[in-house]
């Protein structure tokens, strides 16, 4: 396992060489810039796993550096820190989470070297090297396009990619989400917001969802014997398959010819997704619950869609945002939001997913704030078909695998 790397950028130079000395004796390898050109320099050729951004920068602010991450598609996680008011502070992390950037947390200055540290330690148990989220190229400010895509699902070079979902009360696996990962032979790791809305734009969504489904579902049926029917699986599903009639025949047809139950597959769509055409939507998921199908509405929160609307469609389970999750801990506005989702969600007889969970606190408010089921780092990262395989053969709700129920 390599040394994990964290990169700092503070006009603040004493402040940013105290954080690079916090950071040493965890074995972390840390650097310390106050220019953002040289920033961009040493983050393209070093690659941290963590970047540590103050907000208030002469020339290109915090809210600009965040803009410029998000454009290059920076994979490291954020420490976002200023002596700015909260709701700034928190609006900048939402800005973020909503531009694709990954938030290891906030740190309102002033601040305390354990603060810090608090931030820094999970970094010692985690590897440096994801090989899913960080194997990258010197080609990787290109972009995969339509023909990459078309070439790489003709040589089937899309994978599965498996994150465990928990359920708090009793510590035991109930399910896994199926994540579509393509590592593109030059380019790298793409994206999935990147491939996913190619493959829409460019009528391949439906190969596209076809081999993830049959991946997925292989990886279900091999797992049978030691599961015997338990273990749920949940896939996205793109608004646009919404439309096709066939829909429901392919996907039961699908599952069944691999000796597998409907009910334990769990369609999962954005909040948004499922009422752009409320009719239309309303008619293919309502096919889709009589083949027994589940139905997941995923990034609950983030958008603006009718209640009313939401109602009246036949999903039978809600995912909280993983923005509000992840930010739980630091923002009263992000509590008040999860816990008027979980009470409708108990209202309505969902059952209710936070996404997100990374750490011992956050997952502890969840589970009082009636949220039973979880899944986030803080339980598994997602993992490739035969590392999760292993890691549920080896999975045991009373060892270490399972912190948060210990005590």
């Amino acid at each position: 396992m390599s040394q994990p790397k964290l990169l700092i950028i503070d006009d603040d130079t004493i402040l940013g060489l105290m954080m690079q000395n916090i950071a040493r004796p965890l074995n972390i390898e840390a650097r310390y810039t106050s220019d953002a050109l040289q920033f961009f320099a040493v983050l393209e050729q070093w690659q941290p796993d963590v970047v540590v951004l103050d907000l208030v920068m002469p020339g290109m602010d915090g809210v600009q550096l965040i803009q410029e991450l998000a454009r290059r598609r920076c994979r490291a996680r954020l420490i976002i820190t200023s002596g700015v008011s909260p709701r700034v502070l928190e609006a900048a992390q939402r800005s973020a989470v909503e531009n694709g950037l990954s938030i290891a947390g906030m740190l309102p200055k002033p601040f305390t070297p354990d603060d810090l540290l608090s931030l820094l330690v999970p970094l010692e148990s985690e590897p440096a090297d994801n090989a899913l989220a960080r194997h990258r190229s010197p080609l990787q400010g290109l972009k995969a396009d339509r023909i990459d895509l078309g070439r790489a699902l003709d040589r089937r070079e899309l994978s599965v990619a498996y994150q465990p979902k928990i359920c708090y009360r009793t510590g035991a696996v109930i399910g896994v989400e199926a994540l579509a990962r393509w590592v593109h032979p030059e380019l790298g790791m793409v994206p999935p917001d990147h491939f996913i809305v190619l493959a829409e734009q460019h009528n391949l969504i439906h190969p596209l969802s076809r081999q993830i489904f049959e991946q997925a579902l292989d990886w279900l049926a091999g797992l049978e014997p030691e599961y015997g029917g338990r273990l749920m699986l949940s896939i996205n599903l793109s608004a646009l398959l919404l439309s096709d009639a066939g829909l429901p025949d392919w996907l039961s047809q699908a599952v069944e010819s691999r000796g597998l139950s409907t009910e334990r597959v769990i369609l999962e769509l954005t909040e948004t997704c499922a009422t752009q055409d409320v009719g239309g939507s309303l008619e293919m998921l309502t096919r889709l619950r009589m083949r027994g199908f589940q139905l997941s509405i995923d990034d609950f929160g983030t958008g603006y869609s009718s209640l009313l609307q939401l109602t009246r469609m036949p999903f039978s389970e809600l995912k909280i945002d993983k923005s509000f999750v992840m930010s739980a801990m630091a923002s009263h506005e992000s509590r008040v939001i999860i816990e008027s989702i979980i009470d409708l969600g108990h209202n309505l007889k969902l059952e209710i997913t936070a996404e997100g969970v990374e750490d011992d606190a956050t997952l502890r408010y969840l589970c009082q704030a009636g949220c039973e089921l979880l899944q986030g780092y803080y339980v598994s990262r997602p993992l490739p078909a035969e590392q999760a395989a292993q890691w549920l053969r080896e999975y045991r709700p009373d060892r270490n695998h399972w912190p948060a129920r210990a005590g």
